[in-house]
């Protein structure tokens, strides 16, 4: 299964781009599931080490449907939009938050296949940042980080919305990028799993 996260707060761009992305996965025979943390309680980490010595966190709120689905995917897509540079809040909440995932099972993400997706206002407004962020908690909990390859969606999707929904879907570039980049993930969560066999 492929779990795709939203990171906005809004029914908007991003949710829209990530719906795509699926969709395109979906035609190609895997099973997905859509995630948003728009409406959701979701606590910050604290950092207080209660997940260390009880193997779960210490916040019991809606994270607890997404740990679920984490525990059935091969694949994980975090999307966001470019809040400052980066990732959202919430999409950082959310990251920060499997740290009691991996204090359960320090291998609990090893081996999934991971991709990013971004959508930002302005057409360099952060969205090579945020692939970092989102690549670098792939790289640090032992996934395998996707991008689109070399010659258009290097690190991931990226996509410009110019602030509005329209935006994003008339973003032809960011659409080619985001098709290259479902294309690659989609193989290699294929190798994954026929190696894992």
């Amino acid at each position: 299964m492929i779990v795709g996260v939203s990171g906005s707060p809004r029914k908007q761009a991003t949710e829209y781009a990530l719906e795509q992305a699926l969709g395109i996965l979906n035609e190609k025979g895997f099973k997905t599931k859509l995630w948003t943390v728009r409406g959701k309680s979701i606590k910050y980490c604290i950092h207080c080490n209660f997940c260390l010595t009880n193997k779960v966190c210490i916040f019991q709120d809606d994270l607890k449907e997404l740990y679920e689905a984490f525990t059935k995917a091969n694949g994980i897509s975090f999307a966001t939009p470019i809040y400052n540079g980066g990732v959202s809040a919430q999409l950082k909440a959310v990251m920060d938050r499997t740290r009691s995932l991996v204090a359960s099972n320090k291998n609990f993400f090893k081996g999934k296949i991971g991709m990013g997706i971004t959508v930002g206002g302005d057409r360099s407004g952060g969205q090579e940042l945020a692939q970092w962020q989102i690549h670098t908690f792939y790289l640090m909990n032992g996934m395998i980080a996707v991008g689109g390859g070399p010659f258009g969606a290097n690190l991931g999707a990226n996509l410009w919305s110019k602030d509005t929904l329209d935006g994003v879907k008339l973003d032809a570039e960011g659409m080619r990028g985001l098709k290259k980049t479902v294309k690659r993930f989609g193989e290699y969560i294929e190798l994954y799993t026929k190696n894992a066999q």
